[in-house]
């Protein structure tokens, strides 16, 4: 196969990775609930790395509900968006020395993260979304994670993360 049809055949077989970002609104749900508790900026940043591990499986579950492969397998592709995937965990060394550092600033270092690993699925799944959202997320989660607390930058990661689901599934059914 060319590489366009093996990127369109991720972007199909996948769904550009919705599952992803399905699950994705969860964990800053979790996130956003933690920010809101009286715990130690500390505790509450730990617990954030915890919500984060539950990744996977959640969008394993979005995966089968929405009857997305989430293997991917017979594209080697695929190895390039777990290589995309995986490199995330070595910035998260980052917000980790912020948590110890600048606690009060990890979730807005660990935001910028999160948005910022999107850019390569752009490529990945030919996605316009993927490029908007990998640029945005980090901007605002900079501007909200320096004026505002870090339960209102979770707020708003909930909002940007939905509306950016709406845009992925819009283009999903522009595939088809």
């Amino acid at each position: 196969m060319e590489l366009e049809q093996l990127i369109k055949d991720c972007s199909v077989r996948q769904k550009k990775g919705l599952h992803f970002i399905l699950a994705s609104i969860l964990i800053w749900i979790l996130i956003c609930a933690v920010h809101l508790t009286g715990m130690t900026i500390e505790m509450k940043d730990i617990l954030t790395f915890c919500c984060s591990a539950i990744l996977f499986p959640l969008a394993w579950l979005m995966s089968k509900w929405l009857k997305i492969d989430f293997e991917g397998k017979g594209n080697p592709l695929t190895k390039a968006g777990i290589l995309f995937s995986v490199n995330q965990m070595l910035y998260i060394l980052i917000a980790m020395w912020v948590l110890a550092a600048v606690p009060e600033k990890m979730l807005m270092v660990y935001a910028m993260i999160f948005g910022a690993h999107l850019m390569p699925f752009s490529w990945l799944y030919d996605s316009k979304s993927y490029l908007v959202f990998s640029i945005f997320i980090p901007i605002a989660a900079l501007i909200i994670g320096l004026f505002f607390p870090p339960w209102v930058l979770a707020a708003l990661m909930i909002v940007v993360e939905a509306i950016f689901s709406v845009c992925l599934q819009a283009e999903c059914k522009r595939l088809k």
